[in-house]
């Protein structure tokens, strides 16, 4: 007989137990159900609501099965619904009523609240520890790539000058944010529900915050309905792990666009790549289109989430057991992504000879240029159109401006002068560049310095 199943008078269709079980996936939170049974255990002995000697037993028993989960020794049963029931039910089978005694002053509605904010806490350390690692991977990629000068680009089209280390740190900043997010995420996933009862706490003496000290948590939830009714959390998450998935699929697009044959900028390791089961000569960077894909599928669960909890009424309803799936496959799936995305960058090979070329072409000193003649004393609207003009005449020439002689220069504006050719030079327009934020050495390096001091304040 089910647990619950006093007031019933017939036995559960097997296809309702297999359509009403969670242990299929809620069982990746055994370890926070155990770990929350027993600190709510030691409180009830401690509150004398059971026997000192009751509260012992159970104690040292949930730890024995936890020790028996962990060497494979338990199967889950799929007719005792979910985790928590899953481990009463181990429970009382090994000591009879004293197991009974565990579920005295709490609900599975608060359990599984409890036991998500708990799992994802912990999920929570675990991808920003693996973020952390990427910046470390990014930043030390910048630092190798402070003259490596590339095209920046608008529309993806061709627009000024930068380096490598400029386009690596504006990831390196993204990064830095999604951290800061997750943790602040963690702030408002770290507030103890149990005791919230089925809605309504309890009627006997419970001592909440002796439970959330023993769990770590910084305090409890302040209102029974909202701590049993409560999914935000999971939805933050969820929110916060679609923009990093958002943020590395950017970056993977770029990274195909970049080892493509037209671009050459860079090339994936042999480690980090596929072949065609029909062409011979392709290397595809199914990785990057893998993250790119699979940032689709985070978005859906945020999705799905908002959803499940869009119409629900006060307090729990079995639509919210939908919330573990979703928020459990955004996290695997981050987890998935962060590493092998690491790997393939800190594995490619850069192409700086190519990155140089492309900075070359497409006019990306069409503004440098405009700023040489502002600096002349020409207003910058007027400096804008002379070179607007000069490029529709090296376009028809088929020149780059520094392949115009000055005599060209000078049928535009008597302004120009030889000096013109170092001001309009790649590296110039790089170097020029040092202002906070900007793509030069010196700017740069103080970026990294600052970025460096960011992520140690994160990892604290």
């Amino acid at each position: 007989m089910k647990l619950w199943g006093g007031r019933f008078q017939k036995a559960t269709d097997a296809k309702v137990d297999d359509f009403n079980s969670s242990i299929r996936f809620d069982y990746k939170m055994y370890k926070q159900d155990i770990k929350g049974s027993i600190a709510h255990s030691k409180m009830l002995g401690k509150q004398g609501i059971i026997s000192t000697e009751d509260s012992n037993l159970i104690v040292k028993t949930l730890e024995e099965i936890l020790a028996d989960i962990e060497a494979g020794k338990v199967e889950f049963l799929v007719d005792a619904e979910d985790i928590h029931m899953n481990i009463e039910k181990l429970l009382t089978d090994r000591i009879g009523d004293a197991g009974k005694r565990l579920h005295t002053a709490r609900s599975r509605n608060d359990q599984v609240a409890l036991d998500i904010r708990m799992y994802l806490m912990d999920e929570i350390n675990e991808v920003k520890a693996m973020l952390i690692s990427l910046e470390n991977t990014l930043i030390n990629l910048a630092k190798n790539n402070l003259d490596t000068v590339m095209p920046g680009y608008t529309h993806l089209q061709k627009a000024q000058p930068i380096t490598l280390a400029h386009h690596i740190m504006a990831y390196v900043e993204m990064f830095l944010r999604d951290i800061d997010r997750l943790a602040d995420c963690r702030k408002r996933t770290d507030s103890m529900p149990l005791g919230s009862g089925a809605l309504a706490t309890s009627t006997y003496p419970i001592d909440r915050e002796f439970v959330a000290n023993l769990l770590g948590f910084s305090g409890v939830t302040r209102n029974s309905l909202d701590g049993v009714a409560d999914r935000d959390f999971a939805i933050e998450l969820a929110s916060a792990l679609s923009i990093i998935m958002m943020h590395l699929s950017r970056f993977s697009e770029e990274l195909i666009l970049w080892n493509t044959n037209e671009f050459s900028f860079v090339e994936m390791d042999d480690s980090y790549s596929t072949g065609s089961s029909i062409m011979p000569q392709k290397k595809n960077p199914d990785v990057a289109e893998l993250i790119r894909g699979k940032t689709g599928r985070v978005y859906g669960n945020l999705m799905g989430l908002l959803t499940i909890m869009k119409g629900l009424p006060l307090a729990y309803n079995k639509d919210m057991q939908e919330d573990k799936e979703a928020i459990f496959d955004a996290v695997d799936t981050v987890k998935l992504c962060v590493p092998v995305f690491e790997g393939m960058v800190s594995s490619m090979k850069i192409n700086s000879d190519k990155m140089r070329c492309g900075a070359s072409g497409g006019f990306t000193n069409a503004t440098d240029g405009a700023d040489y003649l502002v600096k002349k004393g020409m207003p910058f609207r007027d400096a804008h159109a002379v070179i607007g003009k000069l490029v529709f005449y090296a376009i028809s020439q088929d020149k780059s401006l520094e392949e115009l002689s000055l005599e060209e220069f000078r049928r535009f504006s008597d302004m120009f002068d030889h000096d013109v050719y170092e001001a309009i030079s790649v590296e110039t327009c790089v170097s020029c560049r040092n202002v906070i934020g900007g793509p030069a050495k010196e700017a740069m390096e103080k970026t990294i310095v600052s970025a460096e001091e960011k992520l140690s304040e994160l990892c604290r």
